[in-house]
């Protein structure tokens, strides 16, 4: 016999809940109710959401008879299977689970008939639907998370940089390793998937030592080449003949991509040293925050002026490369170079009064 229940009736999904960010749902705990949708684009953090979710759904002794994960698009008859297990009494429990996995990779109809399940869930139990679409992702049919609105719990796994951050210090807290500051930020503001990351940081961990940004330079296969950013540290420092040479050594290897990491490297360091420079301005974000050290003396060099007139055109010419709109992507990065070298990075001429 399933455990006692006030009411064993269909629940309503008209009532509100919640869309967070997958760190936000850790932290905040929200209620868990009859429908979840895991959306986003991570795969790791879509475990992550699951395991978590069970977790505060469950003990573990009791899931062998009370939880079911299916995987989506090997199920047959997909709707049925569901159906019948989310309208399962739980045995001993106080709910059911039933997860779904993969139903990105479902076809139309197996999706409009998963849905018309997940709107008619047994009140008390508990149906979790991985769908990993970005969230505004327009598809047809739409994706659940869109569907849902705030009739489901909504857990976000789209990544971005301080997600980054806090996967990489949790990571490394189980491994029981130490890094960098300026290692830990070279990953989080790379484009990396978090799997790639924490492979990296398990291989480096290895070693036993202290990861540094020459072993994630030389090891690494989550970050870009570390070269754009030292292009753009040579130009914000003032030297723009260094700058030019390791934009040419990577155009040399990447004649049509090398412009976009060049650029954007660029961008990134004259938006800090705006930043900086600025009357009001503040400490940089946290995974910035290494970098002040050198970056605030060339802030007070450059001035607010120039940084902002840099870090606008930088921003131009990052866009201009990506909508297409040049065609000769190392002769653009000549020009911007000489333009930074010219009007923000040279010294300024002082008038003396005679």
């Amino acid at each position: 016999m399933g455990a006692p229940r006030k009411a064993w009736g269909v629940r309503s999904l008209g009532r509100s809940t919640f869309k967070l960010k997958y760190y936000d749902f850790l932290d905040k705990e929200p209620k868990i109710d009859g429908l979840v949708v895991i959306e986003g684009t991570d795969s790791v953090l879509a475990q992550r959401a699951l395991d978590a979710l069970l977790d505060r759904l469950m003990p573990a002794d009791m899931r062998a008879l009370n939880l079911e994960i299916i995987d989506g698009p090997g199920c047959e008859d997909l709707a049925r299977t569901v159906a019948d297990s989310v309208a399962a009494m739980p045995f001993l429990a106080e709910r059911r689970v039933v997860a779904v996995r993969g139903c990105e990779r479902l076809r139309a109809q197996p999706r409009r008939d998963l849905w018309a399940v997940a709107e008619a869930i047994p009140a008390g139990n508990t149906l979790v639907l991985e769908d990993l679409f970005p969230p505004n992702k327009k598809t047809k049919p739409e994706p659940f998370g869109a569907l849902a609105g705030r009739k489901a719990l909504r857990i976000d796994t789209t990544v971005t940089a301080d997600t980054r951050e806090r996967y990489i210090r949790e990571t490394l807290e189980r491994l029981g390793a130490k890094a960098e500051p300026r290692a830990i930020a070279a990953m989080a503001d790379s484009d990396a998937d978090l799997g790639a990351i924490g492979n990296d940081l398990e291989k480096l961990a290895l070693t036993g030592g202290k990861i540094t940004l020459a072993d994630l330079e030389r090891e690494s296969l989550a970050i870009e080449d570390p070269k754009a950013w030292h292009y753009a540290s040579a130009l914000v420092e003032g030297r723009a003949a260094d700058a030019l040479a390791i934009a040419f050594e990577l155009f040399a290897n990447d004649p049509r991509g090398a412009a976009v990491p060049l650029v954007s490297a660029l961008a990134t360091d004259l938006g800090l040293i705006w930043e900086l420079a600025r009357p009001n301005g503040g400490d940089l974000p946290g995974r910035h925050q290494w970098r002040e050290r050198t970056l605030r003396p060339l802030a007070k060099r450059i001035g607010e002026r120039r940084a902002r007139y840099g870090y606008t055109a930088a921003v131009r010419g990052f866009e201009a490369v990506v909508t297409g709109q040049i065609d000769d992507p190392r002769g653009m990065i000549e020009l911007l170079t000489a333009d930074i070298a010219s009007k923000v990075t040279a010294p300024q001429r002082r008038t003396v009064a005679s």
